[in-house]
């Protein structure tokens, strides 16, 4: 197999954010993949993923492995189970954040493509991350990125 890992090969990256606490393996990456983006991640009872958001480039998708947790979208709160696959579009429509609100943990893939750049917009955080040169989950180095309050804008000509 050409360019085959295995997740058990990978060690996890913790994230512990105050209200985001999970694990992810970055498993594209370690494949060498570069147009699409998975991740397995693990998510502990009573913990949250990354903040609510929607990309403006990049498509994602759901898988859920084991466990039981809540997505929430745009259309609300959702159920996620065993065998369950959300295709999550590039637009405020696919706006989505993983909650488990089982008792016990919840795995699944996230997969993405991989287009920069990218604007990731955070409607309940009134902000938006901008990535060029590479796309959020990327690990290449970014000419361009940051993450700004959407009530900061200026006019176009304003120095």
């Amino acid at each position: 197999m050409t360019n085959a890992i295995n997740e058990a090969d990978l060690e996890w990256t913790e994230y512990d954010r105050g209200s985001s606490r999970f694990r992810r393996k970055q498993l594209s990456s370690a494949a060498g993949a570069d147009d699409i983006g998975c991740s397995l991640y693990e998510l502990p009872p009573g913990e949250r993923s990354w903040p609510y958001h929607y990309h403006t480039a990049n498509e994602e998708a759901l898988f859920v492995l084991n466990g039981e947790g809540m997505l929430r979208c745009e259309r609300g709160e959702e159920s996620i189970e065993p065998g369950d696959f959300v295709a999550l579009p590039a637009s405020e429509d696919g706006g989505h954040q993983v909650v488990n609100d089982g008792d016990r943990d919840l795995r699944y893939l996230m997969l993405s493509t991989m287009v920069e750049p990218d604007v990731t917009v955070y409607p309940e955080m009134d902000k938006f991350g901008v990535f060029v040169d590479s796309p959020p989950g990327g690990e290449e180095e970014r000419s361009l990125h940051g993450y700004y309050r959407l009530e900061d804008a200026v006019d176009y000509w304003e120095d």
